[in-house]
């Protein structure tokens, strides 16, 4: 869809964006958003920490394609210091392109982000209802956002937040899914097994054990291990 002005955009998208009821519309709308300004992938995540491994543990609603997720993950990107540190402890909505980063960056990072035509993005700060950090993240090929396109989507990613916060309030008496990943954890967790443990078992190392517990935890509102068990053992996600 073309656009006549920019207060028909932010009004045409705004109106998308209260009529969000269930996630699936939701992630719709991410994308809707991310299209209208040129970019080509809209994500929601959970703000990474100096303690996250995994970009896939973190994803809430993405359109980012399988084998980006899965290259960035094996490289173990989460942990450069643009991501644990960075984007992490900013308050501020956060740009990035790969022409002012190759030269600090591992090439095979540039590389990757070349690969799926992410030379530039942006991220959004946000905090849900009950206060989890959350980060909106767009990227794609079009050329830097002006600082009236930053306000444009910043007033936007206000809307967004209230939109996923009714949506995640409406389904706070569901069962949250687990991955199967993150089931075969929590069931050998059942049986009192270790994270070093179960990495020996399901071929993983501790620390990528550890992430998807975290993850499991997440979804499921706990607070640690014991609780996490109790919780999947009574929605019966796990046996």
């Amino acid at each position: 869809m073309s656009y006549v002005t920019t207060s028909e955009r932010q009004s045409v998208l705004t109106a998308e964006i209260a009529a969000v009821k269930t996630r699936p519309a939701f992630a719709q709308v991410l994308v809707r958003i991310a299209e209208a300004f040129g970019f080509k992938y809209a994500t929601l995540m959970d703000a990474p920490t100096s303690e996250s491994f995994l970009l896939k543990s973190l994803l809430i609603e993405s359109n980012l394609p399988a084998d980006y997720i899965s290259r960035f993950d094996r490289a173990r990107f989460m942990q450069l210091p643009m991501f644990s540190t960075g984007v992490a402890a900013s308050a501020l909505p956060r740009h990035w392109t790969l022409c002012d980063k190759t030269g600090i960056l591992p090439a095979e990072f540039s590389e990757l982000k070349a690969d799926f035509d992410m030379r530039l993005g942006i991220s959004f700060p946000a905090y849900t209802a009950d206060n989890q950090r959350l980060l909106f993240w767009f990227s794609g090929t079009r050329s830097p956002l002006g600082q009236a396109e930053v306000n444009e989507l910043n007033m936007l990613m206000l809307h967004a937040l209230d939109a996923f916060n009714l949506v995640k309030s409406a389904k706070t008496n569901e069962h949250p899914p687990l991955s199967a990943r993150e089931r075969e954890v929590v069931r050998w967790t059942s049986q009192g097994k270790t994270s070093i443990e179960i990495g020996q078992i399901l071929s993983l190392s501790d620390h990528t054990v550890n992430a998807y517990m975290t993850s499991a935890i997440k979804k499921l509102d706990c607070v640690n291990r014991t609780q996490l068990v109790a919780k999947a053992i009574r929605y019966k996600l796990i046996t």
